[in-house]
Formats: structure tokens, sequence, C-alpha cells
């Protein structure tokens, strides 16, 4: 089966372990951070000798842009608004990490277009978000805090707070993402009917879990509780509107965890002092920190809290912890964890596959530095395992590595991009079946002189090689300074190619060469432990067998 289409800009988000080859960087690696985090979980950054961590948080205007501009990494929680002018002043920022789940206090659009890695950690605060979730529940099913208010007041007002029992009640799940299932499973635990609605939920989860799967309006029908546990989306703003709020059960009650501007809030104070709506709790609002002349302020009804859902000692170490350890990966290893603006590769415990990543990059990087001419085209070919998973990682890494290898700044987050504004035509073929290889990523770049063609595979578990260059079989590790020649086959080039090099003082790591015939046309690949210099390869081109020489950085 062979399926071949045209690659346009990526533009959905994910999360997903990724990863693609950099330099590492021995100089000092600055990491500013603009919102309070537990000094706990920023121990993997302090314990790296060449990172420099400023903490100070509340900065806005004049004050962030100041302090953002030679930060290598920004991290932050939901206070700090990374918008795309603080992105413009951050000339040297590759990463911005959020400690928590939601980043729609990033410009994602900015962030990709100049390349930054943007990455979250969705995972960490899931227990204390479905906690508070269920605190808030509480305390509106039996009045906690206008109780405790009351009773501070000198007032002893029993018969005011009569409550409601949860069991039995039927609470409704808006959204089956982690922290979803984690209030699903234990609303169940509580004797409560769960319902649940999900655009992309998981109906066979649902019925292992006990959960009912239903349809929006069924769910606020049917509910006593309703809980919002959806993303912030331009699909998603609004969802408690007037309109849905009617559709809803006479005395639900209304709990917000999730993101300010999912529940409308005009209409939610309305449909509370129609007494329609018994209750609620939010948790987040439209507008954070919440306007102490909010409408909202004045109805006992409605419980408020200043956006605790992660704040936990627990949440807030694990956190912060997990998503410093990741710019440590990032800077040293080239590794970006759950990164939301990078395609998904979901080859989780297939380090081999992984390993095409780098690959990719490398394969790239050399096309373009042996290509002559504008570049026009640069297709790819994926074949048997690799052609069996999502290509999309893949194709935007070589494409990084491509645009590298011709000096333009890009990675795999805006490369797409940076590839179509240079009219460059990024193609993909999958294919199930390699020849001779377990898997194979072949590439070639088009330009207005002609081709050249590449092909590429990873033994083991991360031995990278290149396989093929131009028809000609090779086999070559891919790293550091190569001297790429094409020659007649005829006696002496070799000799002449190792005494120009030994002469300049140029060590020789390896070498591989290959031939289309006997006295036709041969390729030979130099690895050598420093780049020659112009001078030196004009010396290695004056062989008159030497058709060309050039040297390669990867």
């Amino acid at each position: 089966m062979t399926k071949q289409q045209l690659i346009t800009p990526i533009t959905a988000s994910s999360a997903a372990l990724l990863a693609w080859p950099r330099e590492q960087n021995p100089m000092a690696i600055h990491v500013f951070v603009s919102d309070p985090i537990s000094e706990e979980g920023l121990a993997p950054l302090r314990q790296q000798a060449n990172f420099v961590v400023t903490v100070k948080p509340g900065l806005k205007g004049a004050d962030l842009l100041r302090e953002v501009a030679g930060c290598d990494a920004l991290l932050v929680r939901s206070e700090t608004k990374v918008t795309a002018e603080v992105i413009a002043a951050a000339k040297n920022l590759r990463f911005i990490g959020r400690a928590g789940t939601g980043v729609d206090n990033i410009d994602l659009g900015a962030a990709s277009r100049h390349g930054i890695v943007v990455a979250n950690v969705p995972g960490g605060n899931t227990i204390s978000a479905a906690e508070q979730t269920l605190a808030l529940l509480f305390a509106m099913a039996r009045n906690v805090p206008q109780a405790d208010a009351s009773t501070r007041a000198g007032k002893w007002e029993r018969s005011k707070f009569v409550g409601t029992e949860i069991t039995g009640k039927t609470l409704g799940v808006l959204g089956l993402g982690r922290i979803g299932r984690e209030v699903a499973v234990r609303g169940m635990g509580l004797a409560m009917r769960v319902v649940a609605y999900d655009p992309l939920g998981d109906e066979s989860w649902c019925r292992r879990a006990g959960v009912t799967f239903v349809t929006l309006d069924d769910l606020l029908a049917q509910s006593d509780f309703i809980t919002v546990h959806v993303p912030l989306t331009d699909q998603t703003r609004g969802l408690l509107n007037r309109e849905t709020l009617a559709k809803t059960k006479k005395g639900v009650r209304i709990i917000n965890c999730a993101r300010g501007g999912i529940v409308d809030e005009k209409a939610l104070i309305e449909s509370v002092e129609q007494g329609h709506v018994k209750g609620a709790a939010l948790d987040v609002f439209e507008k954070e920190p919440l306007d102490p002349a909010s409408a909202l302020m004045k109805h006992p009804e409605i419980i408020l809290t200043p956006h605790l859902g992660a704040s936990t000692e627990e949440a807030q170490v694990k956190v912060a912890a997990e998503l410093s350890q990741s710019i440590v990966d990032f800077f040293q290893n080239g590794f970006a964890r759950q990164a939301v603006n990078l395609p998904p590769l979901d080859v989780a415990g297939q380090t081999q596959l992984l390993a095409f990543v780098g690959l990719a990059y490398k394969q790239g990087a050399f096309l373009a530095q042996i290509a002559e001419g504008e570049p026009v085209r640069l297709s790819l070919r994926y074949s048997g395992e690799l052609g069996r998973v999502n290509p999309a990682l893949y194709t935007a890494t070589a494409a990084a590595g491509f645009l590298s290898g011709l000096g333009v700044a890009a990675t795999p987050v805006n490369a797409l991009l940076l590839a179509q504004q240079r009219g460059l035509q990024i193609q993909e073929q999958v294919h199930a079946e390699a020849k001779d290889y377990a898997s194979l990523l072949e590439m070639e770049a088009t330009t207005a002189t002609g081709t050249h063609q590449l092909a590429g595979t990873v033994y083991g578990r991360g031995d990278l090689r290149f396989v093929r260059i131009d028809d000609l079989p090779v086999d070559v590790n891919p790293q550091g300074f190569l001297l790429v020649m094409t020659n007649e086959d005829r006696p002496g080039v070799v000799g002449h190619t190792g005494s120009v090099l030994s002469a300049a003082g140029i060590n020789i790591a390896g070498m591989d060469i290959a031939r289309n015939r006997p006295g036709g046309v041969a390729v030979s690949l130099w690895s050598v432990d420093s780049a020659p210099s112009s001078e030196v390869l004009a010396k290695v081109k004056a062989f008159p067998s030497i058709l060309s020489a050039k040297m390669v950085k990867i």
C-alpha cells in the first residue's frame, strides 16, 4: 500500500514525547521563572552546573519584557500571559514550559512561528484538580462556606442551611480527559450515578468504568450536578450559556474547575437569580484575578475560590519537578517532553523508531549541504515499520534539518511554515514494506539543477546509518564533519586525499567508498575530526579524477 501527499504546516496541537538533535550548549542556560513555583520542584534545574535559574514572580509590562530578553527557557503557571509581545522580546527563547495543563495563557501561534517549543505537564495536577472538584461538590451540597460565614457572624441558622445528599444523585461530567475520568471514578465511588459527554470520548472506557456515555442534551437534562472538564477552545467557550443552561434540570448545581470562559458567567448569574440553577462553585473565571466588583460576588449561592485546582503541596512539587526535568532534557539531550505545538509520535517503548527522528534531521541537513542550486522540493519515503506510524514528526524534523543545512534557523516547530514561505514543497510517501531493512527512510532533494537521494536506517536501539547515496550503497555513521567526494573510479584518489588531509593536520576517523561500476563514478565519505578549510578543499579537488568535494557538518 502506498500513499502520497503534499505536506502543509501543522496547526493542530498535541502532547507527545518528542526528540530532535541539537548542539549541546556548553554556555549557561538561562531559565526565567515568572510565576510562583515550588523551590523543591526546581531542584532538577538547580542541580545542573550550567543552568542559571532566576525566579521573579509577578512581573508585568516592561519589567517582564526586560527580564525575558535574555532567557533560553521560560517557566510559567497560569498567571503570566505569554503574549506575542513577550515572545518577540525573548530573542534567545527556545522553550516555554507551563507548570500545569492548560496553555491558553500562551500565544501558541507566536511561539510556533518563532520555532519555540511549548510544553506542559498534563498529568501532574490530575488528582489535585479532581479532589478540588469533589471538595466544591460537597461544599455546595451542604452549604459549607455559607454556614461557616453565618456562624462566624454570631448566628445559629441550622434550618437555613439544609443541604442535599449526593448519594444516588446524577453527576454529569463534561469532558473525559485525565481529570474528568478521575472525577467520574470518584463519583462512582460515592454511589452517584455518573453520566458523561465528550465529543472525543472513549465509550469503551465508560462501559468499563460503569459510567453512562450520553449526548450533551441528555447530560444537561439528567444531571443534578454538572462538572466541567474540557479545555478552553473556540468550540468550548461559552459551552454552558443561556441556551444550554435552559436545558438543564431545575435545581441543578454547576462546578467549574477547568477554565474560565467555558461557563458564561452572565448567563449563570441570570439562571441563579431566576431560581433555575440552585447553586454553582467556580474555581476559574473569565478574567483572573476576579474583579471585586464582579456580579458573582453578590450571590451567596455561588461559591468562589481563587483557581486552587492544582494548589496542593504535592501537585506543585510534582508538576514543577517534571517540567524542570523536561527543560534539562531539552537543552542537554534534545528531548521535548509533552510538547503541545508539535505533532504526536506514538512509538512508546520503541527506541528504534524514536531514533529515526534524529536520523531525519541529519539526513535533511546532509542533503541540503550537498545540493546545488535553489531547492524546490524535498520528498520523503517511509518504509517498513516506519511506514506504519504517523510520519508527521519525522517530516517536520527532516524539514528542520534541511532548512538548517541551508543556513535557515529552523526547528521542527516552524520548519513546515518556513518551507512554505520559501516555496519549498515537502512531499511524503508511506510504504508498509521495506526491502532489506525493517525500516527505511529515503529522501530526495530536488533543485533547479538536479536531484540528490539519501537513504538511512537505524540498527539496534539507536545506531544511525546512511545506507545509500544517489543509488550507491554506503555504510556511514552520520555525525560530526564529513568530507563528501565524487570522483572517477581511478587509482590515486584515496592516497591523494589522505595525504592532503594529513598535511593539514586533519585526522581521519573513518571512510566509506561506493562505485557504480569498475572505472565508473565513485562516491566517498570521509569522517574527519575537524573541518578542512577552503584552501584544503581546493587542494583535494585539484586532483584530476576528483569531480567534487564538499564539507558537510551534521
